[in-house]
């Protein structure tokens, strides 16, 4: 996929502000569908510090959110056979539950990759497992239970 799921978000439905193109000040978040899996990377700025050369964790779960949601919306395009590389798509989804596992200090000043495995989908529920690495390291996992919102 050569675009973000994100960047393909009818207008009216990307203002978010982890990974909404029409918000200015948020992350900008893109998630891309790879094979059968997604993939987003973020940079973290020193804004978002808790421990001093780590990141806040705060941070981490609204990106594992962002990323999943995107992640979902790119799953249920894939099993419907609609082409991601057409804009505006006809799905979006938003965060039923977020579920957020820490296993080590994530550490400031690296490129933070995500990435997103579908679990299963259900009707309207997708659920979606996720891991965020840094260097090469699990730093933290998540699951999400994502709900396509009605046309």
């Amino acid at each position: 996929m050569s675009k973000a799921i994100q960047d393909l978000y009818p207008d009216n439905l990307a203002h978010c502000y982890g990974c909404g193109k029409n918000n200015p000040d948020g992350y900008q978040l893109k998630t891309y569908l790879v094979g059968d899996e997604t993939i987003a990377h973020f940079t973290p700025e020193e804004k978002y510090t808790s421990i001093p050369g780590n990141v806040y964790g705060g941070l981490i779960a609204s990106l594992l959110d962002c990323h999943g949601t995107g992640s979902a919306a790119a799953f249920a395009c894939q099993a419907e056979g609609i082409s991601l590389e057409e804009a505006p798509i006809p799905v979006r989804c938003v965060t039923a539950s977020l579920k957020v596992d820490f296993k080590a200090l994530t550490p400031m000043g690296v490129e933070l990759e995500l990435k997103g495995k579908l679990r299963s989908i259900e009707g309207r529920k997708i659920w979606v497992d996720m891991t965020l690495s840094a260097n090469g390291t699990v730093c933290a996992t998540g699951e999400i239970l994502a709900i396509r919102l009605k046309d």
